[in-house]
């Protein structure tokens, strides 16, 4: 990745009020040198405890290797750099600030904040510090713009760096990180009208998939649950004789105008879990097409391909099957089976062949091209084997009911994974360890509804894909702290019982 690539480049400034500091202070290191440094800090910002707990939780990420925007050093307003932006957003993340406007007044009530991210300082002699926080900082307006504008690669960056931190402490303990991931998504509600239920609107104008909403030209409608199963007797909806309703009104899902948001997350033994890769893509998107952008980051991360997955049944597709089996050894998807086209169990012939209701092993007629899911794939055609490639004279043993017209037919995929699907032991023991294992992305997920990933009190679709990738890099980065914090205790602990024994 190379900041030229991904940084757009700015032009002059106009000439600002204040003037802004000459000396070194204006050059100062970053984020991750003082977090190696810490002696070498001015006695003020050493002496504040919000700036020194800020440093130790922010510090360890390559700040030092982050993409930057150029920053010429003859404009006379001094732009912010993306490095200090993204350290003040997670300042507001942790402090769960509604706006931008209070991480602004934040800010300024901590000029050492200020100071320690490397903004650009505007000198004042009234100041103990030598600057005035409240001229060094953008506006609110700026700082709003800036989320809009900043490139998530930049974002995800961090999020590249706390995975390899969190993969440096784990392989120090002799452990390795992302062996087996869980896979889901995350509604995000947009902030528009037509999610509010006390907005008065018409159902038809609430729900048209035309109509888009005038508050978010990007958001997209999209069904969060959906009850497509039939129901018990005890969970039919019924039609009161007083009251009768149409069953064409019944609410047969929740539908929400919005984003998802795409994570892979990994428990880690006695530490917590960790997000390995995210992506967020307007609601309307199907969450299977998550699947190979979140897992390529994975691997690019990971330096190599997990053997076990967890999912819900929305991810049960062939390529998801056969994604595990190719890590090799004894890899696997744990996936429960969706019951597409009322087929729940197939079995196969040892070349490959389904086997029909009868007990034989199903001819292959043709093989073609399905280009109707996300990708194009080859799909093969298995026919009864009474009737290919010349009919014998026999009847079906069961009676099929398309006998007449040509016997039993059936379509998989010319891939291993569609066998596998139906092949796997979903009641093992094996099968139920690793599936237990999307509780990892539950609290994720859990963890970045109390950070305000469901709601944002964003219109856009890039500054929300923004802060939704701050958010993660937010939840590893404590996930970090935490598991120093428990070495530092343990140590201790066994430095005390060495002690006293």
């Amino acid at each position: 990745m190379t900041s030229m690539s991904i940084i757009p480049r700015f032009g002059r400034l106009k000439q600002a009020g204040q003037p802004h500091l000459s000396s070194r202070l204006a050059q100062r290191p970053n984020l991750h040198y003082w977090a190696e440094h810490e002696n070498r800090l001015p006695r003020f910002v050493q002496q504040s405890p919000v700036a020194m707990r800020y440093l130790r939780l922010l510090g360890p990420l390559a700040w030092d290797e982050l993409p930057e925007r150029d920053l010429h050093p003859n404009w006379i307003a001094q732009p912010v750099s993306y490095a200090a932006f993204a350290a003040a957003c997670l300042v507001k993340l942790d402090q769960q600030l509604v706006s931008m406007g209070s991480l602004r007044h934040y800010l300024v009530e901590h000029p050492e904040l200020v100071w320690l991210f490397g903004f650009p300082l505007a000198a004042s002699g009234d100041s103990p510090n030598g600057f005035d926080a409240d001229a060094s900082l953008p506006t609110q307006r700026h700082l709003t713009r800036m989320l809009r504008t900043i490139p998530d690669p930049l974002l995800q960056f961090l999020l590249d760096s706390s995975v390899a931190l969190l993969q440096r402490e784990l392989a120090e303990q002799g452990g390795t990180l992302g062996e087996c991931i869980s896979m889901d998504t995350k509604h995000i509600l947009a902030w528009v009208k037509e999610n509010n239920p006390k907005a008065y609107l018409k159902r038809s104008e609430r729900f048209d998939k035309t109509r888009q909403p005038k508050g978010d030209p990007d958001c997209r409608l999209g069904c969060k649950r959906r009850h497509n199963q039939q129901l018990s007797s005890q969970e039919s909806p019924s039609t009161p004789a007083d009251n009768p309703v149409p069953a064409n009104t019944l609410s047969v899902g929740e539908y929400y105008w919005g984003y998802a948001s795409g994570i892979v997350a990994t428990k880690v033994p006695d530490w917590g879990e960790v997000v390995l890769a995210e992506r967020t893509q307007p609601f309307n998107q199907s969450d299977v097409s998550y699947f190979f952008p979140l897992m390529a980051d994975v691997e690019r991360r990971l330096g190599f391909r997990p053997k076990f997955g967890a999912f819900d049944a929305a991810f049960d597709a062939f390529y998801v099957y056969e994604y595990f089996h190719q890590a090799g050894g004894e890899g696997f998807a744990a996936v429960p089976l969706a019951e597409r086209g009322g087929n729940k169990q197939r079995r196969f012939s040892p070349d490959g062949a389904p086997i029909c209701q009868a007990g034989l092993p199903m001819a292959l007629k043709y093989t073609f091209v399905n280009r109707s899911g996300l990708f194009a794939h080859d799909c093969q055609r298995y026919v009864c084997p009474l009737r290919v490639p010349q009919p014998d004279g026999q009847t079906c043993p069961q009676h099929h009911p398309r006998w007449a017209k040509g016997g039993c037919t059936s379509t998989l995929a010319a891939s291993i994974g569609a066998r596998l699907r139906y092949q796997i032991d979903r009641e093992s023991q094996a099968y139920q360890e690793v599936y237990k294992q999307r509780t990892a992305t539950e609290r994720i997920n859990s963890q970045a509804v109390d950070l305000g990933i469901e709601r944002p009190r964003l219109r856009n679709a890039q500054a929300i894909a923004n802060l939704n990738t701050l958010i993660y890099v937010l939840i590893n980065l404590r996930a970090l702290h935490r598991i120093r914090q428990r070495k530092i205790e343990r140590r201790d602990q066994r430095t005390l019982s060495a002690l006293t024994a």
